[in-house]
């Protein structure tokens, strides 16, 4: 439906109105009109078989918005300041809440009404209206400004918040006074954040505000990260109670207890209706801005479920003289037209509840009372003269005075100096919409609040909203309170202001609620989404070892350093636990005794030996070697202290020389030890005395210190090429630092251990071919046995340190010095210490030298002279002879 004029040029020297409409308005004549769309009823039915469209619902603050337009053309006409010598009128329809309605109205503003008049220059003429206010809903102000903005039209609406008209190519001439929903959607954000709740729902109209809002939330509510959608549901219009009863289910069932709503004055009462009928509570409701100061809705049936809802309102201002303009309004004053000024009369019969003559059929028979126009406006109780809130009311102010100062800018125009071509001003009776928006671009005033009104580019103010608290009173009494406000500013962008101190929160706890879809993960988790859910719902995973998260809901958890290792908690990076073998732990205490232990010994059995160094047992084995062997032997076990400690470079260097060379310095005196009683023994054969001469006490000093030297050569050329040195090993534990020493070069280890294994096998061997020797002289059997356990340990060392990490490898590298160490000691010098402290009656020559086992072999006068100890120095026909003196001078002279 709409309505338009016919104009032919070359058919017609007129312009006809093809159709013309019935529509509810108010009407006052000016020099410029000012047209107005405006819900006074809020619902409206077409009766067949006639043109005439009947509203019903009457609705009182919608007829105070259209009278706050009228009273501001009223106060600017009396303004001799503001457009002086021009008088503004206004023509203000009800749009019935219904587009098709609201739409004809605008077209009707557009066109004008009368049937028939005659155009001047084709069709060119001042329009009927020259801007118009309205209209209050989105939808309506799309399909209208489609229109009316190829023409240029200006829109001004005072209600309209899609944001979608922000879009200055497809409504080029829409302005509004109300902020935009992006900036809305962006408040609700704030106030989510601010309350962390992060689980709501969203339950829009079925129009251009409530679809352009689902789709502008989620994507705000995502890139602000600000939470989730438990569900988005849309709001039906008309009597729907499936659909709501459905709805309804799905906001019992879910886990959110915030409820964001976008809708209208129908939608919520029929939605509040199922909610109250289900008893669904323990939501806390955010409203937009067009139902927060919805009054319908604060009653005690919907207030036990809408208590302490938080609503977005638009900015309230103050209008001096409104009221005292309001409470004037009666029928006479508009009688001009009884149709084109019914809204005057049904908002009168509304507030008196009586009817203008003549009335309907039946009226007066059923008591019905007739309206005289004369009624007291201040004698009855009606929200019409309610002007402690305007809201509406102020951006329809803000709106016409926006229009009137862009006409007043316009007739102040100098003559050529004008915007337009030719430097050209527009005038009165020459003004086409389009002149009059570049004006309206530029419009920029202050309102008696404060509040500076202009535009920016997308035809939109500067946004402002206040923060509204639904709060129920003790008394039963409900009350709308300002909480707060949330502002955009060129400095600080946009502003959150709430003072949580005065909201009422409908709940037993009296504080905010908790509406989350997961806990929040704490320091030392991460959040792993669930599968198919959004991303608010979510599990809670410990960081890994050596991993952690120091902020709440972490997504990742991060890497400690590497000398770093995680907390229990996993929320802190703490340094690893270093690892080595301590002198403070019980296994180094043990083996520092140990090794302290076996020194001691060697140091009190040398000191046995020297003091008992001229006894035959002594003397009898070589003491030179004897006291070599065993400072050799308090050698390794000192050096064994080098392997306990934290490992230093040159602990390190020093640890594997020492051990070698001490080792080698013990077992090359046991080899020479044992090659020497060998080739003692050998000599007493027939043809054995030769070897002797190579076993003097010289070249057993020498035999030592060239084995020495070699060791001593192998750890040189070793510490040269590949020393060994510290190393953090960090494989072994993740959690610990193991100090230890890398060999450095693994062949040098092998060799410096393969020498003395060669070493000691090879004394291993000497010994066991010296095993039958006499017994009185018996230490090559201990010194097979001592090689035996020598071997043995070591040959278990290998596979042991190999298999052993960290610190333990040390250990049985000490373990296995002592335990050798201990074996040399114990099983060289136990049986001497034995007879020398204990059994000195066998301390005796004649028990420690071989000649009591061959005196069968010798005549009485040599077996009697060789127990004297002479030493013989002729040579007698005797070969054996010899051989014995010999034998007897090496063992004992030479010692």
């Amino acid at each position: 439906m709409y309505s338009s004029f016919f104009c032919s040029i070359f058919l017609s020297p007129s312009c006809k109105l093809r159709r013309q409409f019935n529509l509810n308005g108010i009407h006052r004549t000016g020099d410029v009109i000012l047209g107005g769309l405006f819900e006074v009823h809020y619902s409206s039915v077409f009766p067949e078989l006639t043109s005439f469209i009947l509203c019903i619902s009457f609705d009182p603050p919608g007829f105070r918005h259209a009278m706050s337009m009228a009273f501001a053309i009223d106060e600017i006409n009396k303004n001799s300041t503001l457009l002086p010598n021009v008088t503004l009128g206004y023509s203000l329809y009800d749009n019935c809440a219904t587009l098709g309605i609201g739409f004809s109205a605008a077209l009707s503003l557009a066109s004008g009404q009368e049937e028939q008049f005659l155009p001047q220059e084709n069709c060119l003429g001042t329009p009927p209206v020259l801007g118009i206010v309205g209209d209050p809903f989105s939808t309506f102000s799309i399909a209208t400004s489609d229109i009316l903005g190829l023409f240029k039209v200006p829109i001004i609406s005072y209600f309209a918040t899609c944001s979608c008209l922000s879009d200055r190519r497809r409504f080029p001439s829409f302005f509004r006074t109300v902020p935009n929903d992006a900036f809305q959607v962006r408040a609700m954000i704030q106030i989510l954040k601010r309350f962390s709740w992060t689980w709501a729902g969203l339950l829009v109209s079925d129009d251009d505000y409530g679809l352009h809002v689902s789709r502008s939330f989620q994507s705000e509510l995502t890139k602000s990260g600000g939470g989730c959608l438990a569900y988005s549901e849309i709001l039906p219009w008309g009597n729907d109670p499936d659909e709501y009863k459905r709805i309804v289910d799905v906001m019992k069932k879910s886990t959110a207890h915030v409820v964001i709503v976008f809708a209208h004055q129908m939608h919520m009462i029929q939605l509040m209706e199922e909610v109250v009928r289900k008893n669904v509570t323990g939501l806390q409701w955010i409203a937009s801005e067009a139902w927060t100061l919805v009054d319908g809705l604060h009653t005690p049936a919907f207030m036990p479920y809408l208590g302490g809802t938080l609503g977005i309102a638009i900015r309230r201002g103050r209008i001096p003289g409104l009221r005292k303009f309001l409470s004037r309004i009666n029928p006479e004053q508009h009688r001009t037209n009884d149709y084109e000024n019914s809204m005057v009369k049904q908002f009168w019969e509304h507030t008196f509840h009586c009817r203008f003559a003549p009335p309907s059929a039946g009226w007066v028979e059923a008591g019905g009372v007739l309206c005289t126009g004369q009624e007291d406006l201040e004698k009855v109780k009606t929200e019409f003269l309610d002007v402690s809130e305007l809201r509406p009311e102020y951006n329809i102010y803000k709106a016409v005075y926006a229009l009137a100062y862009a006409l007043d800018n316009m007739i102040r125009c100098v003559s050529g100096k004008g915007p337009f071509s030719n430097h050209r001003c527009a005038t009165i009776k020459t003004l086409e919409p389009w002149q009059l928006m570049y004006y309206l671009e530029k419009v920029n005033f202050t309102t008696p609040s404060g509040d500076l009104v202009s535009f920016d580019e997308n035809g939109d103010v500067l946004p402002i909203y206040d923060i509204m608290n639904w709060q129920w009173l003790p008394d039963g009494g409900i009350k709308v309170q300002n909480v707060g406000e949330v502002k955009k500013s060129a400095l600080k962008g946009e502003e959150l202001t709430l003072h949580e101190d005065k909201i009422y929160w409908n709940f037993e706890s009296k504080e905010p609620p908790k509406s989350i879809c997961s806990e929040s993960c704490p320091p030392g988790t991460r959040m792993a989404r669930k599968r198919g859910q959004p991303v608010c719902c979510f599990d809670c995973i410990p960081c890994s070892d050596g991993k952690i998260s120091k902020k709440t809901d972490s997504m990742e958890c991060i890497s400690c350093p590497e000398d770093f290792w995680s907390s229990p908690q996993r929320d802190l990076c703490v340094p690893k636990k270093t690892e080595f073998l301590s002198y403070h732990e019980p296994l180094g205490i043990c083996l520092t005794a140990t090794s302290l232990l076996g020194t001691f010994i060697c140091a009190v059995v040398l000191a046995i030996f020297i003091h008992h160094r001229s006894t035959p047992m002594v003397r009898a084995n070589n003491s030179e070697l004897s006291f070599l062997l065993l400072v050799s032997l308090k050698l390794c076990f000192l050096c064994s202290l080098l392997f306990i400690g934290r490992p230093r470079l040159w602990t390190c260097q020093l640890r594997h020389a020492a051990f070698g060379i001490s080792f080698v310095l013990c077992v090359s005196c046991i080899l020479v030890k044992t090659m020497v009683v060998l080739a003692v023994f050998k000599a007493s054969k027939p043809g054995g005395g030769a070897s002797l001469k190579w076993f003097g006490a010289v070249q057993q000093r020498g035999t030592v210190l060239v084995l020495t030297s070699v060791q001593a050569a192998i750890c040189t050329a070793w510490l040269v090429s590949a020393s060994p040195v510290p190393h953090k090993n960090t494989q072994y534990h993740n959690d610990k630092i193991v100090y230890e020493c890398v060999v450095g070069s693994t062949i040098g280890f092998a060799v410096l251990l393969g020498y003395i294994g060669l070493l000691a096998l090879l004394s291993f061997l000497l010994a066991f071919l010296a095993r039958n020797l006499p017994d009185n002289f018996n230490e090559a059997k201990l010194i097979t046995f001592s090689m035996l356990i020598f071997c043995a340990v070591w040959v278990a060392f290998v596979p042991a340190y190999v298999n052993s990490p960290g610190k333990y490898a040390d250990a049985v590298e000490v373990f296995a010095i002592l335990a050798s160490s201990f074996g040399l000691l114990v099983a060289l010098f136990g049986p001497k210490c034995y007879v020398i402290l204990l059994r000195p009656e066998r301390n005796t020559k004649k028990s420690t030298t071989p000649l009591s086992s061959l005196t069968g072999h010798l005549p009485q006068s040599l077996n009697s002279q060789a127990a004297e100890g002479k030493c013989f120095t002729q040579v007698q026909d005797k070969l054996i002879m010899c051989k014995i003196q010999y034998w007897y001078k090496i063992i004992y002279c030479s010692a």
